[in-house]
């Protein structure tokens, strides 16, 4: 039997009109059809609502159905890479705002030295490493790894300072005494960093909330007729 034939025995046990349905899952009441019909594959993210909304396990809505597998790994595979893309987006965003950042003290900007330092080390560094953040603690996708990105925020946050003020009166002395990278000046985007990504983590946790009440509110409702 096909996934469609499944889905629509599925949904009549459950007492579930196609409107009411595709009112549910946020899909129009033609793909609910489409989907009974095998006229085309739900995706993944349906399926688990569907399955669900049905009390009907994936094991019983996939079993046997190769179409409907090939159609799930192949979404996935779109899936995985979109994610894989819009991560990468997001580190080059932030990269080249450190990098314009560092690029205009050397340009001229290390002229004043004061507007310098307040614009790029205490709002513009620091607002795009919360920001972008924010968006990771945001996105479950990033899982644990994402507080290995803390270090990475710390260690860029520390080379600006490096790469400006320090290269700087380096190449003033003409090199007579090396200064190295100090640790300590990983702090500010370490901080900054955590703070994005808890607030993200917070956003999240609060959307999975008023999802899981909105669900049980869609399920404690009388259902209508098939």
């Amino acid at each position: 039997m096909e996934i469609g034939e499944k889905l629509r025995e599925a949904r009549v046990a459950a007492g579930q009109t196609q409107e009411k349905v595709a009112e549910t899952i946020g899909v129009s009441r033609q793909t609910i059809s489409n989907w009974e019909n095998n006229r085309s594959y739900p995706d993944i993210i349906s399926v688990l609502s569907l399955s669900d909304l049905y009390h009907v396990s994936l094991d019983t809505l996939l079993k046997e159905d190769q179409g409907m597998i090939a159609h799930l790994e192949e979404s996935t595979n779109v899936v995985k890479s979109r994610r894989d893309m819009s991560r990468l987006i997001l580190l080059a965003t932030y990269l080249v705002i450190w990098a314009f950042s560092i690029l205009s003290f050397w340009l001229g900007a290390r002229q004043d030295a004061m507007g310098y330092s307040i614009l790029v080390f205490y709002v513009i560094l620091p607002m795009t490493t919360i920001i972008l953040s924010v968006c990771i603690g945001k996105d479950d996708v990033w899982a644990s790894s994402k507080w290995i990105l803390l270090l990475f925020f710390g260690f860029m946050y520390m080379l600006a300072s490096y790469a400006t003020f320090s290269l700087a009166n380096m190449i003033s002395l003409s090199f007579e005494q090396i200064r190295w990278p100090q640790l300590e000046n990983m702090i500010g985007g370490i901080l900054c960093s955590a703070f994005g990504m808890m607030v993200g983590s917070l956003v999240r946790r609060v959307c999975e909330w008023k999802k899981g009440r909105e669900n049980l509110a869609e399920a404690q409702k009388p259902s209508g007729g098939a």
